[in-house]
C-alpha cells in the first residue's frame, strides 16, 4: 500500500470514535473521494454497511461528504461486502463503498471501496484520495449538490446472483443446513438464498442488535455452529463473518472445515472436471497440507502475502481463478470478482449434492500438518529476518525440518509483534522449534521488561 497513511490492505479501519473512525474524518473522506471521482466524470456511488450500530453514523457522514462534492449516493442498507461489489457493477456505479470492520467486534468499524468493476480500488486512486484528506471540506454550488436515494430491490438482485452461481437446474434439495450469519450483514440474504435453492435451513446468528456482530458466532467462532449441526442432525453447517466475505464450514459430525480444506475440495473437483483454469493461490499461512494435496494432483500452487487483496493480485497476475486463505476468504474469479462467503458455500454444497456425499468425505483427502504460531511483542516494529542471529536460528530449524516443514517469521502489519510460525509433521517437535525461534527473537529485539512480559 505504498505510503498510505490510512488505507490498509482492506480499506480504512479503527475503533469507533478514534482517528480515523470518527464522524469528522469520514465526512472528509467522503468529500475527498467525491472530488476524485467527480474529476473523473463519475458522480454515482453505492453505499452499503453491516449491522454495527455505528454504521448509521458513518453512513450519514459519508453521504454528506459525497453530496458536498456533487456525487449522488444510492443507499442499500445492511448488505454483504461482496454484494456491494456485485451491485456496483450491476448499477453501473463509479464506485461502491462498504461501511464495515468485517470480522472485528462491534466497537470497530471501517470503510472500504470497490471500483466500478467490483474489484478493490486501485492503489493510485486510494493515494489520490489520501492526498486530499487534509484539505478543508468545501461545498459545490447549491445546484450541483449530490442527491441520496434508497435502493429497494438490492437484496433480491443479489440473491438471484448468488443462486445463478450454481449450474442451471441444480438445487440443494435434500440438504439440511445450519447457517450462522454472525448477526451480521448476511442475516437476511444468506438463509433466503439456501431456502430458495431447496435446502432445509436452520438459521442462527440472525438477530443483530448493533452490538452483537461476530460475538461468539460466525466464521471466527464456529464452535456454536458445530454444536448446532450435531443437535439438529444437519448435513452441514455454514459460518459467515460479519460482512459476509469469509466462509468456514462444519461437517455432519461437528468437525470444523477451514478455508484451506475448502480450497483443496474445490480445486480437486475443478481439476477433475477440466475447468480449474490454472493453479491455486494461497498465502504464506496456508497449511502445508494444501500445498502437498495440490502437488499430488500436479496443480500449481503459489503463496501470496497474507490478505485477500494480495491473493487477488496474484490470481490476476497469473490468470488463475481460484485462491484463498485458511481464515475463509475464498475467491472464485469464475463466479465473482471478490471473496464471497455465500457463493463459496454454494460451490461446496453443489459438489456435495452432485456426489451425493457428505462434507466429511470430500474433506478426507486433506492431510493437515501441525502448525504453531507464537506472537512475540517487541519494543517497536522490526524486520526479524534482517537480524543475523535470528537468521542463523531459522537456518538451523529449516535444516531439522528438511522438506517436511516450513518456517515463517514476519512482522505484524498492525501492531509491534513478530509472528513466529513453524509447521511440520510432529507436533511436539514444532512446538520446541517455535519456542526456540521465539526465544531468539525476544533475546535480539525485546528489552528486559518486554522479554519478561512475553
Amino acid at each position: 500500500m505504498g505510503g498510505c497513511r490510512f488505507f490498509g490492505t482492506d480499506g480504512i479501519r479503527g475503533r469507533v470514535g478514534e482517528q480515523p473512525m470518527n464522524a469528522e474524518f469520514v465526512l472528509r473522506l467522503g468529500w475527498a473521494a467525491g472530488r476524485v471521482l467527480a474529476a473523473r466524470g463519475s458522480r454515482e456511488v453505492l453505499i452499503g454497511k453491516d449491522t454495527r450500530l455505528s454504521g448509521y453514523l458513518f453512513e450519514s457522514a459519508l453521504e454528506s461528504g459525497l453530496a458536498s462534492a456533487g456525487v449522488n449516493t444510492s443507499l442499500v442498507g445492511p448488505m454483504p461486502t461482496p454484494a456491494i461489489a456485485y451491485l456496483t457493477r450491476t448499477f453501473r456505479q463509479a464506485a461502491g463503498v462498504v461501511i464495515s470492520a468485517s470480522h472485528n467486534p462491534y466497537y470497530d468499524n471501517g470503510v472500504k471501496f470497490f471500483s466500478s468493476e467490483g474489484t478493490k480500488l486501485p492503489d493510485a486512486v486510494e493515494t489520490e484520495i489520501e492526498s486530499l484528506l487534509d484539505d478543508p471540506v468545501g461545498t459545490v454550488r447549491p445546484d450541483k449538490l449530490g442527491r441520496a436515494s434508497r435502493v429497494e430491490d438490492a437484496r433480491g438482485r443479489y440473491i438471484e446472483f448468488c443462486k445463478a452461481t450454481l449450474p442451471f437446474g441444480s438445487s440443494l434439495r435434500g440438504l439440511r443446513i445450519v447457517v450462522d450469519c454472525a448477526h451480521g450483514a448476511t442475516y437476511q440474504v444468506a438463509p433466503q438464498v439456501f431456502r430458495e435453492l431447496g435446502a432445509d435451513v436452520v438459521a442462527i446468528g440472525v438477530e443483530p442488535d448493533g452490538l452483537n456482530i461476530n460475538q461468539d458466532c460466525g466464521a471466527t467462532a464456529p464452535e456454536a455452529l458445530a454444536q448446532k449441526v450435531v443437535a439438529e442432525n444437519a448435513d452441514v453447517g455454514v459460518a459467515l463473518d460479519g460482512d459476509g466475505d469469509r466462509l468456514i464450514m462444519v461437517d455432519r459430525n461437528g468437525r470444523v472445515v477451514d478455508g484451506d480444506v475448502l480450497l483443496l475440495i474445490l480445486a480437486q473437483a475443478r481439476h477433475a472436471a477440466g475447468n480449474l483454469g490454472g493453479g491455486v493461490v494461497g498465502t504464506l499461512m496456508s497449511n502445508l497440507g494444501l500445498e502437498r494435496g495440490l502437488k499430488a494432483l500436479d496443480i500449481p500452487f503459489e503463496r501470496a502475502a497474507v490478505g485477500d487483496r494480495f491473493v487477488l493480485e496474484r490470481l490476476h497476475a497469473r490468470g488463475w481463478k481460484l485462491g484463498g486463505e485458511a481464515s475463509g476468504h475464498i475467491v472464485c474469479l469464475d463466479r465473482t470478482t471478490t471473496g464471497d462467503g455465500i457463493v463459496s458455500a454454494l460451490q461446496v454444497l453443489g459438489l456435495m449434492v452432485e456426489a451425493d456425499t457428505g462434507l466429511d468425505t470430500l474433506a478426507a483427502s486433506f492431510e493437515r500438518y501441525p502448525q504453531l504460531l507464537v506472537n512475540v511483542r517487541v519494543a517497536e516494529r522490526v524486520d526479524p529476518c534482517a537480524n543475523e542471529t535470528v537468521q542463523a536460528e531459522i537456518r538451523r530449524v529449516e535444516k531439522e525440518l528438511g522438506e517436511h516443514g516450513r518456517v515463517l517469521l514476519r512482522a505484524s502489519g498492525t501492531e509491534p509483534l513478530v509472528r513466529v510460525m513453524v509447521e511440520g509433521p510432529n507436533e511436539d517437535a514444532i512446538e520446541s522449534m517455535a519456542e526456540r525461534l521465539a526465544g531468539t527473537v525476544r533475546q535480539e529485539f525485546c528489552s528486559a521488561e518486554n522479554a519478561a512480559s512475553n
